[in-house]
């Protein structure tokens, strides 16, 4: 990437998990022990170093489930029923369906598990459909923030904060006597991953079902429908590539997913509230991380990389 391209940085923060090579923001972020595979997509720990009165403005837009135990920071959100404000707490966020605005004040700590599609309905957890755009505190649809936050010590490093997380997991996979997500979403979500570009028709060819069935599954397991899933995966890509975060040699068929430049302005900006130039032109140190986080999970899954390997972007 060409220094004219390179996406903007955030100079007033410093994440202590280091950057990439275009100086983006990185956090700790692996894949799940291989015990919780078929039920948590990634864990992560973001550590950032800000001024107390530096308010960094900026967006989450992610395409599973979160349980996010906020540590430390003063956040903000605008979520699809209204602004929120938090502290240190524990909370559930629905996938996104578009990029939710997002502000945190001074120095932050979050530390949190993905939920692969169908894992919360395998575990009898909440309807993914019903918090599409949201956030509630952990204690509404789980264990109360409060019981979350003191498992947690401050002091603890970032390894054993993940560990406890999924020793919760593993604990409410047990209870269920191990029932798995449904094959089919377990599919799709890999079809969205290699080729965000293909037909409905076409993927439910692939997952060996009736189109009719696969759209009944996905919209309960995603929350949204198979069209819908494969538009946002797509501009996941295509933002990751913008960020400095996607492998560069798929940039060409990132970017060939579109059938013109109108038509990616359109797409990005109906789902990030900015054109594709904006995106690159603005500091988006949260959205990179959660987007980077993304790509490393996505490239484990197509076996292109390891997990715990080097990434192409490091």
């Amino acid at each position: 990437m060409n220094e004219k391209n390179r996406p903007a940085v955030d100079t007033s923060i410093m994440p202590e998990q280091g950057v990439t090579r275009d100086g983006q923001p990185l956090s700790y972020n692996r894949a799940p022990a291989p015990d919780l595979a078929p039920w948590v997509a990634r864990l992560y720990v973001t550590k950032v170093i800000a001024p107390a009165d530096y308010t960094l403005s900026c967006g989450l837009f992610n395409d599973i489930a979160f349980v996010r135990v906020q540590l430390a920071g003063a956040w903000t959100a605008e979520t699809a029923t209204g602004h929120e404000e938090m502290g240190r707490e524990a909370l559930f966020f629905g996938p996104q369906s578009k990029r939710m605005p997002v502000t945190v004040t001074g120095s932050f700590i979050s530390v949190g598990v993905g939920i692969r599609p169908g894992g919360c309905n395998a575990l009898c957890g909440p309807r993914v459909g019903e918090f599409i755009d949201r956030l509630v505190p952990t204690g509404t649809v789980a264990m109360p923030s409060d019981r979350l936050l003191k498992m947690l010590p401050p002091d603890a490093s970032p390894e054993d904060w993940l560990q406890t997380l999924e020793a919760l997991v593993r604990k409410r996979v047990e209870h269920m006597d191990g029932a798995l997500p449904d094959p089919v979403s377990s599919r799709f979500e890999e079809i969205a991953f290699a080729d965000p570009g293909i037909t409905v028709g076409d993927a439910a060819e692939l997952c060996g079902v009736e189109r009719r069935k696969l759209e009944r599954v996905v919209n309960r397991d995603f929350g949204m429908s198979p069209k819908q899933v494969l538009r946002r995966a797509r501009a996941l890509d295509m933002a990751s590539h913008l960020r400095g975060v996607a492998d560069s040699e798929e940039g060409d068929e990132i970017a060939l997913r579109y059938y013109d430049e109108s038509h990616l302005i359109h797409e990005f900006t109906a789902l990030f509230g900015m054109s594709p130039r904006q995106f690159v032109a603005t500091p988006q140190p949260l959205m990179t991380l959660a987007l980077e986080s993304r790509q490393a999970r996505r490239l484990e899954a197509l076996k292109r990389i390891k997990p715990g390997q080097s990434r192409p972007w490091e």
